[in-house]
Formats: C-alpha cells, sequence, structure tokens
C-alpha cells in the first residue's frame, strides 16, 4: 500500500492538494497575563454571532436553536439531581449513580446558558444558576474506576456554562460564584488535571473560570504532549509517538497499545480501531482546547495541532461516510459511529483557514444539527457553524 505523504509545505489531503503550515516553534502551554472571559469554547463576539443569526432567522443557527430548545434538557420543568459522593464504576454502570444525573445536569445548565444569551430572557439564565447552586452545595467527591472520565465530562460543561452566565448575567450571586468556584477548585480540579484528553479539556475549562494559571499551563503542557501520540503524522516517523511519560516506549508496545494497528496513514488515532465514538471524543477535545486556547490568544489551529486535527477529521469523516475499508486498516473492520465531532474543527480549520475538506464538510452538513452526545457534547451547529468571530 502506498502511503499517504507529508511535506512540509504542501500536503495531500484525501486526493485534495493543500498547503501544509510547519509546526510552529513558538507555541507554548503558557496562560496570557489575563485570562478573556467569557472564553471557554465561545468569546462574546461569538455569543453575539450566535444571536445575530438565530435573531435574523438564518440557517442552519434558526433550526439548530430550535432543537436546542425542544430537547429534553431545556425543559423549564426539569429539576437538578445532585448527589453528594458521584459513584462511576465501569461504564458508568458497575456502579451508575448519580453518574448520568451529573453529567446531564451540567449539559442543562449549559444549554440554558446558551438560550439566555440568545434570547435574553432570564429564565433561562435562573435555570442555569439552579443547577450550578444544586451541585455547588452537594456534590463532596467522583469515586470508582471512571472517576476522572466522568469528572472530566461533567467540569468542561460546568465551565462553559459558567463562564456564560457570570460574565454576560448579573443575578448570579457572588456568594453563589464563590461556592460553584470552590466546588470546581476543590472537587473536580484535582481529579483532573493529571488526566487526558476530556480530561485536559475540563481541566483548561475549569482554569480559565478561575482564573488559575497554574493549572491552566500544567494542562496544556499535558495536551501538547499528548495530541501528537493520539494522531499520528507520517513526519512521526515509522509509528506513532509515544505520549510523554508513558510506558509505551517501543514500537511494539505502541502497536499494541494501538489496538494492533501496524500501518499508519496522516489522521489515524490511537483509538480507530477501538471504536469511532471514543474517538470522536478525543477528536472533538482537541478542537474544544484549540479553539478556547485561541480565544485565550494562542492559535493552535496555524501548527502541529491543527494539522493533526485537520487530518483525523479527514481520515474518519471518510469512513463515517461509507468509503471502503482497506484490509490493513483495523483488519478491514472498523466500528462506526463518529458523532457530533466535526463542526468545531471543520469550522476552524475549512472557514476560517481555507483549508479544503471535502470529505468532513459532507458528514458535518449531513449532521446538522449537531446535538448532544449526553457526555459533554452541546450544540455545536448552533455554537460553531460558520462561526468566524
Amino acid at each position: 500500500m502506498q502511503l499517504l505523504s507529508l511535506i512540509p509545505l504542501a500536503a495531500t489531503l484525501f486526493g485534495v492538494a493543500v498547503a501544509y503550515p510547519a509546526p510552529a516553534s513558538n507555541i507554548t502551554a503558557r496562560a496570557p497575563a489575563s485570562f478573556t472571559h467569557p472564553g471557554v469554547l465561545l468569546s462574546s463576539s461569538q455569543l453575539n454571532f450566535i444571536r445575530s443569526k438565530v435573531n435574523a432567522g438564518a440557517q442552519p443557527w434558526s433550526d439548530a436553536y430550535s432543537s436546542m430548545l425542544g430537547h429534553s434538557l431545556l425543559s423549564q420543568s426539569r429539576t437538578p439531581s445532585p448527589r453528594s459522593v458521584v459513584e462511576c464504576g465501569s461504564g458508568s454502570q458497575n456502579p451508575g449513580n448519580g453518574c448520568k444525573e451529573e453529567r446531564q445536569d451540567a449539559l442543562a445548565a449549559y444549554g440554558n446558558a446558551l438560550a439566555w444569551y440568545v434570547s435574553q430572557d432570564s429564565k433561562y439564565a435562573k435555570k442555569a444558576i439552579s443547577y450550578f447552586n444544586a451541585w455547588a452545595g452537594t456534590i463532596t467527591d467522583h469515586t470508582y474506576s471512571n472517576a476522572k472520565l466522568q469528572t472530566g465530562w461533567s467540569g468542561t460543561s460546568w465551565a462553559r456554562a459558567a463562564e456564560i452566565i457570570r460574565y454576560t448575567y448579573t443575578g448570579w450571586s457572588s456568594g453563589d460564584i464563590t461556592k460553584f468556584e470552590n466546588m470546581l477548585r476543590n472537587i473536580y480540579l484535582p481529579e483532573i488535571i493529571g488526566g487526558s484528553n476530556i480530561m485536559m479539556e475540563a481541566a483548561q475549562a475549569i482554569s480559565v473560570f478561575l482564573n488559575d494559571k497554574f493549572s491552566h499551563d500544567k494542562a496544556m503542557t499535558r495536551f501538547l504532549g499528548r495530541v501528537p501520540a493520539y494522531v499520528y503524522l507520517t513526519t512521526d516517523g515509522d509509528y506513532p509517538k509515544g505520549a510523554p511519560g508513558s510506558p509505551q516506549t517501543t514500537k511494539a508496545a505502541i502497536i499494541d497499545y494501538w489496538q494492533g494497528q501496524s500501518t499508519f496513514v496522516n489522521g489515524i488515532a490511537q483509538e480507530t480501531c477501538r471504536d469511532f465514538a471514543h474517538t470522536g471524543y478525543g477528536i472533538a477535545s482537541i478542537g474544544h482546547v484549540a479553539e478556547t486556547s485561541r480565544i485565550q490568544g494562542t492559535d493552535l489551529y496555524t501548527g502541529d495541532i491543527g494539522t493533526r486535527l485537520r487530518y483525523a477529521l479527514g481520515f474518519h469523516s471518510q469512513y463515517q461516510l461509507g468509503a471502503s475499508v482497506p484490509n490493513w486498516l483495523c483488519n478491514g473492520n472498523l466500528n462506526l459511529g463518529l458523532g457530533p465531532v466535526t463542526e468545531i474543527g471543520f469550522n476552524a480549520m475549512n472557514t476560517r483557514l481555507g483549508y479544503s475538506m471535502t470529505n468532513t464538510q459532507t458528514l458535518t452538513q449531513n449532521q446538522r444539527p449537531a446535538g448532544t452526545n449526553l457526555l459533554f457534547l452541546g450544540w455545536e451547529t448552533l455554537t460553531h457553524a460558520g462561526n468566524t468571530a
């Protein structure tokens, strides 16, 4: 098989010639001198873009907004279900006490925060605050084997929602904000600060909300080391990199860690041969962290991180759309189900930077309006389709 070639200044992306940015040598993990707020996944200008499009009845934002409002998580009769100790074992089911409730309450808060900003109807802001306050006054710990993932999934949604409400609505009391900050600082952040993928995303998001430069830098250092070990480029060599500090230091160990995959092409990911659902979570988190970093003044899209994101989206989109699976790829058997993970990366790499991404574009448009996976993805057609603000 002929592997796709990757040349520093020009490349072939599934048959389409595109410019290829050399990895930026000046990218660091350092926090800005002062954080931008709101600044977790969405900035003020991006929020204004969303509101203007919905108010004008423009598509796809209008339909995406209506779809979000119609989701059960946005029901104004829905109430929080806080729990002191959230117990999440294997698959968050053995045991699964409070796992679904926490994730969905955090997403409900985020959806209501978005609805508040678009509509300027305070009932949505008050509803989001009811979720913040209920959990901040109750939760004390996450336990069992899925505790870190659970904390990451919920933590990133809490931070996104709280950023919007804290900095665009005046009705959340300072005392309740302090209680919520303490929850994130003392219960969430210690659980995830040394983790990977969604945990790094949540740690970054929480650090921005808390104005915690030290934790931000620690999370970003792990992120910048982890992404090159998660998505492969042929410039990495004959086989993928190991993450800094990981036990996978030899080719044999890395192949075993990659579910036995021994042929590597641009955009293949560590979990490709596991299933596309988990791979999609990883790809989504890369986009989420890059988007928050862009708002905070560091553009990761124009260097190595953006290139890996672009290739990962294109590689997996083609098979999700039905391309024939070659025998060298996961023994010819893929477990599809990429999920609504493409919108942010596609917007950044295609709309903003102008890369041709035919397969990713088709899949993104086919999945609109992107909803929620009830874990940590939420309504990204509404928030990021065509959003260059």
